[in-house]
């Protein structure tokens, strides 16, 4: 028996290769949520639902759970670079956006206690890799004096801490606890957002 296809105005129109780029962004910013939520083990499932495609779709663009991930850390970085390259940006600027990805992103905080002076053993290489990237970026804003500026290691060092604060069931309480963190530090922080381009 076969079925029969859907009435052409309640099927979606297959846009082939032109909707890839749209859905893996889709299923990035949809794994972003749902690990924010339910932490790293969520479903693949319900991000794909999330992101508003089947997971046939997920597979396709992500192997595997890990895939997901790394993707997720690689555009928190992406996005970081982006600001750091803005006409105008500062660090406080720079530190609003990297507490948003903290307090936004589970993944993202447990990438950011590596170690970027070389990688801490049983440290991916990624990881270590991804960590060197938001270091330069945030450096490049990062001036003579300031109190994160004061040996090499401090800077990823406090990072580090604010990661480590940024706990908690819901967004708000996590970047209410990395302000806190930063406030601690005695350092100043831009509004907390994601780098809009």
């Amino acid at each position: 028996m076969t079925q029969q296809p859907l009435p052409a105005e309640r099927r979606r129109p297959n846009e082939g290769p032109k909707a890839a780029a749209r859905n893996r962004a889709a299923l990035i910013a949809a794994a972003r949520e749902i690990y924010a939520e339910s932490g790293l083990q969520a479903p693949l499932s319900a991000i794909a639902r999330r992101a508003g495609v089947g997971q046939g779709v997920l597979y396709r663009h992500f192997p595997d759970r890990a895939a997901v991930a790394i993707a997720v850390l690689e555009e928190n970085v992406r996005q970081i670079e982006q600001a750091a390259a803005a006409d105008g940006a500062d660090i406080a600027q720079m530190l609003g956006v990297l507490t948003w990805h903290q307090t936004e992103s589970t993944a993202f905080v447990s990438v950011l206690h590596t170690d970027g002076a070389g990688g801490r053993s049983g440290t991916p290489a990624y990881a270590s890799a991804l960590s060197r990237r938001v270091e330069q970026a945030l450096r490049r804003h990062l001036p003579d004096g300031h109190r994160l500026a004061a040996r090499p290691e401090d800077l990823m060092i406090a990072v580090g801490m604010v990661s480590g604060a940024a706990l908690g069931p819901t967004r708000e309480q996590r970047e209410r606890r990395a302000l806190a963190a930063w406030r601690l530090l005695g350092v100043e922080v831009g509004p907390v957002r994601p780098f809009e381009g």
